[in-house]
């Protein structure tokens, strides 16, 4: 099935998707908005997303894919290791949230096609949502910088913390900037979204994201040198900004990075070796230690663990740990097998983020924005269905530069 026939109601369920990954918890609201409120909102939109891919694919027709095969049995770990009930009932909850969520993907797993298609209802629905964050600073600057952040953005409107909106602008920026380089979008609409992003971004201060957007980049600008000349083109320029800004700008960078840290902060990561430390010398029985102590909100101790792998260990054993690897295994394995394209450097774009934001960021084990990156990658690696013929096309008007016939507003 070609991209064309991809239903309207499909990206509408993967935008409640994302509005379900979210979360409830952040900085103070110029509105303030009960988190029960927020936590209907959110279970809301995946609900109604759940229904809406049920309703669009009630045949149940689904796609091999062995990214949502991993989820599957990463579900089957985490409801083995919250049967115990440690983590309280709200681990039996977040267990069923991860199945539906799980079930979601199947369901619209039947439109994976290798097309561009997820990569565009992706860019929109975030797009939406800093958005929101750039009204709340428009409209509250001093409820956007918050003191309590040390003056980073947060969201005034939805409660969306730095690390957050950071995230979202990183992911949409290289997927457009990827896009232009394809020639599948204008740079007039391309601009209108990463210009704000970026200034979102700076305003941040986020280093994991900043360091993944540019990583990420890299890497999948890289796998197309070889076949694109404007690849090769933004690379070389890419190259000589990065060393004007390094030597004409290197102070007021490293004041940016350092966000006002002392050096001990810094090299602790904000204070998050700590709590890994203890949590690996945290004694375990043998079953905690194959597969965790159930599905929690990603803390140990009273404190976020902001750490996907130890995340993961700490919920879901090294069962858990073991099923998370696979799926970056089989994703990079996959993209690093099909030939160059500007799908598969989309692919490994999210893919290395993802694989760089793991070290700072929680979210693998469970539903949120991070597996929702991957499975946009696991669509673009989708194998490409059987097309149905369609009538043959007029021919184009010779006068437009092939390029242009190609690209789409975003």
């Amino acid at each position: 099935m070609s991209t064309s026939h991809v239903p309207r109601i499909v990206g509408t369920a993967w935008g409640l998707l994302i509005l379900n990954t979210l979360g409830s918890a952040g900085a103070k609201t110029i509105v303030p908005l009960p988190r029960s409120l927020i936590q209907m909102v959110t279970m809301g939109a995946l609900v109604a997303a759940f229904a809406l891919a049920l309703a669009v694919n009630v045949r149940l027709r689904v796609r091999a894919s062995a990214f949502v095969f991993l989820l599957s049995l990463l579900l089957v770990v985490s409801v083995i290791s919250s049967a115990s009930l440690e983590s309280g009932f709200g681990a039996l909850f977040r267990c069923a949230r991860l199945a539906l969520f799980v079930t979601t993907l199947w369901l619209l797993s039947r439109w994976w096609d290798g097309g561009l298609t997820y990569v565009r209802h992706h860019i929109r629905m975030y797009f939406a949502v800093l958005g929101s964050v750039a009204a709340g600073l428009a409209i509250s600057p001093g409820a956007a910088l918050p003191e309590l952040y040390g003056g980073r953005l947060v969201g005034a409107l939805w409660p969306l913390t730095p690390p957050q909106i950071g995230q979202y602008a990183a992911v949409i920026i290289g997927l457009t900037v990827l896009l232009v380089l394809g020639r599948r979008t204008d740079r007039t609409s391309a601009a209108v979204i990463i210009v704000p992003a970026l200034v979102l971004l700076a305003l941040t201060h986020t280093r994991t994201a900043t360091l993944g957007l540019f990583a990420g980049l890299a890497l999948a600008i890289g796998s197309l040198v070889l076949t694109s000349a404007a690849a090769r083109r933004f690379f070389a320029w890419a190259v000589v900004c990065a060393a004007v800004a390094a030597v004409g700008f290197s102070s007021a960078l490293q004041a940016w990075f350092l966000r006002g840290q002392s050096q001990e902060n810094f090299t602790s990561l904000t204070g998050r070796a700590k709590v890994w430390n203890a949590l690996l010398a945290a004694d375990r029985t043998t079953s905690e230690q194959w597969f965790g102590a159930g599905l929690g909100d990603k803390s140990f101790g009273g404190l976020p663990i902001d750490n996907s792998w130890l995340a993961v260990y700490h919920e879901q054993g090294l069962v858990g740990v073991a099923l998370v690897a696979a799926v970056f295994v089989v994703l990079g394995g996959v993209a690093l097998l099909r030939p160059p394209s500007l799908p598969r450097a989309c692919a490994i774009f999210l893919i290395s983020y993802c694989a760089i934001a793991s070290y700072t960021e929680a979210g693998l084990g469970d539903a949120s924005p991070y597996l929702l990156h991957l499975a946009v990658a696991a669509s673009l690696l989708a194998a490409p269905a059987a097309a149905t013929p369609l009538p043959t096309p007029e021919l184009p008007d010779r006068r437009v530069p092939r390029w242009a016939r190609r690209t789409e507003v975003i």
